[in-house]
């Protein structure tokens, strides 16, 4: 039985507490075991839309530059299409290039390299940490973000879609392109499987809101226990 009505993206407030959290702040919490995905996945699901499975499946050769915009190609979701969502300037100013340079010294593939798969999903984790189970809190809870409003809406990591919907909706209607809209979500209503024009899609992408721009991953390995 469903015990929710549905899910909702998050307010702005929420948003800016999800985003200040320790996480993204200077000081680690007790017995946190922190992973390089903690800080890299809520970032990257705001700004591209995709679910926390495809984020966990991104390898290296799932970047390309076109037209000199770098973008992310996801291609793993068995029900919404492929598609190119160019990179927001946010996450190459929280350390992006960085970060890849680090991936690559380690001679790993996958972005999230550090995400275990768990009954060969990634997701599952995810949701465990960002949203908790039974008695154990997760990231929403130690933000103080119920799981459950108490219009019985829930939110979860895959609300951050929801956020992205909203404001890619705005900008592509605002650039006259509903093509770009359904695109840049993996709609079916877009009818081809690619999109010639990256710098549109680039440019409704750049206009999605900074939540916090003082955030970076250096920021995050270098927390100090309190």
């Amino acid at each position: 039985m469903k015990t929710h009505l549905g899910r909702r993206p998050f307010s702005a407030m929420e948003l800016h507490t999800l985003y200040n959290g320790y996480i993204y702040g200077d000081f680690k919490v007790a017995r946190e075991q922190p992973k390089h995905w903690h800080f890299w996945l809520p970032l990257i699901a705001y700004y591209s839309g995709a679910y926390s499975d495809e984020i966990g499946y991104l390898t290296l050769d799932d970047l390309s530059l076109e037209k000199d915009v770098l973008c992310f190609n996801f291609h793993t979701h068995g029900k919404i299409k492929p598609r190119l969502v160019p990179v927001h300037q946010a996450l190459i100013d929280a350390g992006f290039n960085e970060y890849l340079a680090f991936i690559k010294s380690q001679n790993q593939q996958r972005l999230m390299f550090d995400l275990p798969a768990k009954t060969g999903r990634y997701s599952e984790k995810v949701r465990i940490w960002f949203s908790g189970e039974g008695e154990r809190a997760g990231y929403l809870q130690k933000c103080d973000i119920p799981n459950v409003d108490q219009l019985g809406m829930k939110t979860a990591i895959s609300s951050l879609r929801l956020n992205f919907e909203q404001q890619v909706r705005i900008h592509a209607l605002q650039a006259n392109s509903k093509d770009a809209f359904n695109y840049l979500m993996g709609f079916n209503e877009y009818p081809h499987n690619e999109f010639k024009d990256v710098l549109l899609l680039n440019n409704v992408i750049q206009k999605i809101r900074i939540i916090n721009s003082h955030l970076h991953w250096q920021r995050f390995i270098t927390r100090e226990s309190h």
